[in-house]
C-alpha cells in the first residue's frame, strides 16, 4: 500500500481529514473516497505486534459487504467462531452454536491484519493514508505547544481526568473556512493541511470532537485487564469465546489465529486492586480463582506470554457526535461495555453512517449531521437498558459491589474514574442478541432482549 507523505513546508488542502486509522476511520474514508471527494486517512498508531478488540460477530459480515471487503477479510486467515460457552447466572455453562444461525460463523479477529485490510481498501479507493501520524487542531504554534500532551491514540490523558480541555468552540473555523489542521509524525516537522470536514476516530479519548467544544459522558466505572498466553501442547481447537461471571466481575477468553489464547478480567475501577493485576502474574493468578476458564488454561498446558494490559471499557459517549463540519465515529462517539459485542460492528456503521451523512450535507439536506448524532444518542440509549437487563441475569452475589451497582437501575452519567490510559480499545464478544441488521439498527428498539444462553 502506497502511503502518504506530508509536505513540512507546502500546505495541502483536503475535502476530508479522518482522524485515526482504526476500522471506524477506515469505514467512512472507503465511501468518501469513493464519491470523489479527496479525503486523508491519518493513522497514529504506528506498527503493533498485537491488538485487543478480536470479535467479529455474524451479522457485520453486512457491514463488511456494504464497505466491499468481505471476500477479502474472509480469505484473511481468521479464525472462525462458532459461538459462545457462558456461566452467567449459575454454574451451568449455556452454549450458543452460531453453526445453526442464518448468518453463519463469526470471526476471531488478528486486529493488525484487519485494521491493515480496511486502510489498504482506502487506500485503493482513492484516499490517502498517512501511517504513524496525528492530526492536530490549530495553526503550528498552536499545535507545536500541544504535541506532548495529548494524541489521538490516547497516550495522554489517563482516565480520571476527563477530556484534556482545550478553546472548545473557539477551535472551530469562521463559517466557510475550512479547518486549519498540523500532521505530526515521529521526528519530522509539523505539516499543515486544511481541510472542509473533520472525522474524530481517535477512539475513547476523543481528541477532536472534545477539542471542538464536545464533552464526554460516562455511564460507569468498567475497565479491562487483559493478557495472552501461549502453550506449546497446540491442543486446543475450541473457538467459542469463553464467559464467566466471579464475584468481582466477569472473564472472557478466545483463541487467537496465532495459535494464542487471551484473557481478559472486566471490573470496576474503584474496587479492584490494579497495581496487583498488572504485576507479574498478578492477572494470571487472579484468573486461578475462577471455576471453568482457569481450568480449561490447566488443561492445555497455558502459560502468560507478554505484559499484562490495562484498558478503559467503561459505557461512555459524546453529548453531541456532531458539529459544524465535523462529526465523530466509533468509539469517539460512542463507546460501549464489551458485554454488549457492538465494539467493531459499531466501529463500521458509525463510520459509513457518518459518509452518509456528510455526503448528503455535500448535497444540501444541511440537516443530515444533526440527525445522524440524534441516531447516535437514541443507539446508545437502546443499548443501556439493554445492557442493564443483560447484567440483571447474573444474580448469586448480592452484597458485591460490582453486581449491586448493575442491578440497582438504569446507569446514570458520572465522572471518569481514574485507570489505565484512555482511549486504548477492548475486545467485544460475538454475542448475537446485540447485533442488529442496519435495518433494525435504523428503527431501533427499546425491548430488553434474551441471553444467547
Amino acid at each position: 500500500m502506497e502511503t502518504f507523505k506530508p509536505a513540512p513546508q507546502a500546505e495541502q488542502a483536503f475535502d476530508v481529514a479522518i482522524a485515526g486509522g482504526g476500522p471506524a476511520g477506515a469505514a467512512c474514508a472507503i465511501p468518501l473516497a469513493r464519491a470523489g471527494l479527496r479525503v486523508l486517512l491519518a493513522d497514529g498508531g504506528g506498527e503493533r505486534a498485537f491488538r485487543i478488540g478480536e470479535g467479529l460477530p455474524p451479522l457485520v459480515r453486512s457491514l463488511l459487504d456494504d464497505l466491499g471487503v468481505l471476500d477479502r477479510v474472509m480469505a484473511d486467515g481468521h479464525r472462525p467462531s462458532y459461538g459462545t460457552l457462558a456461566y452467567w447466572g449459575g454454574l451451568a455453562g449455556h452454549a450458543n452454536d452460531t453453526l445453526r444461525q442464518l448468518h453463519g460463523e463469526g470471526l476471531q479477529l488478528d486486529r493488525v491484519r484487519f485494521d491493515g485490510t480496511l486502510r489498504a481498501a482506502a487506500a485503493e479507493a482513492g484516499c490517502e493514508v498517512a501511517l504513524a501520524t496525528h492530526v492536530q487542531i490549530g495553526d503550528a504554534d498552536e499545535a507545536a505547544s500541544k504535541a506532548g500532551a495529548r494524541t489521538e491514540t490516547g497516550a495522554e490523558p489517563a482516565l480520571g481526568t476527563g477530556p484534556v480541555a482545550g478553546p472548545g468552540p473557539d477551535a472551530l473555523p469562521p463559517p466557510g473556512a475550512p479547518h486549519r489542521l498540523q500532521l505530526r509524525r515521529p521526528g519530522e516537522p509539523l505539516s499543515p493541511v486544511t481541510a472542509r470536514w473533520l472525522i474524530d476516530a481517535t477512539g475513547r479519548v476523543a481528541a477532536q470532537a472534545c477539542r471542538l467544544g464536545a464533552s464526554r459522558r460516562h455511564y460507569d466505572r468498567l475497565l479491562a485487564f487483559y493478557q495472552r498466553l501461549r502453550s506449546d501442547t497446540r491442543t486446543d481447537l475450541d473457538g467459542r469465546t469463553w464467559v464467566e461471571a466471579v464475584e468481582d466481575g466477569w472473564w472472557y477468553s478466545v483463541l487467537l489465529p496465532s495459535g494464542e489464547r487471551v484473557v481478559a478480567f472486566l471490573g470496576d475501577a474503584d474496587l479492584m486492586d490494579r497495581r496487583a493485576l498488572l504485576e507479574d502474574c498478578g492477572l494470571w493468578q487472579h484468573l486461578q480463582r475462577t471455576t471453568h476458564l482457569g481450568a480449561l488454561c490447566a488443561e492445555h498446558g497455558y502459560r502468560p506470554h507478554g505484559a499484562t494490559q490495562g484498558a478503559d471499557a467503561c459505557s461512555a459517549e459524546l453529548d453531541r457526535a456532531a458539529g459544524a463540519n465535523w462529526l465523530a465515529v466509533g468509539d469517539a462517539a460512542l463507546a460501549f461495555d464489551p458485554l454488549s459485542s457492538k465494539g467493531i460492528g459499531n466501529a463500521l456503521y458509525t463510520g459509513l453512517r457518518a459518509a452518509q451523512a456528510l455526503l448528503a450535507c455535500e448535497s444540501g439536506d444541511l440537516q443530515a449531521t444533526e440527525r445522524y448524532a440524534d441516531h447516535l444518542r437514541d443507539i446508545h440509549r437502546v443499548y443501556r437498558k439493554q445492557l442493564q437487563g443483560f447484567y440483571a441475569m447474573e444474580t448469586r452475589w448480592p452484597d458485591s459491589a460490582f453486581w449491586a451497582r448493575r442491578q440497582a437501575g438504569p446507569a446514570v452519567a458520572q465522572e471518569a474514574a481514574p485507570g489505565p490510559q484512555a482511549g486504548k480499545p477492548v475486545a467485544t464478544l460475538p454475542w448475537p442478541p446485540a447485533q442488529r441488521t442496519a435495518a433494525r439498527r435504523e428503527a431501533g428498539s427499546d425491548k430488553n432482549p434474551h441471553m444467547p444462553w
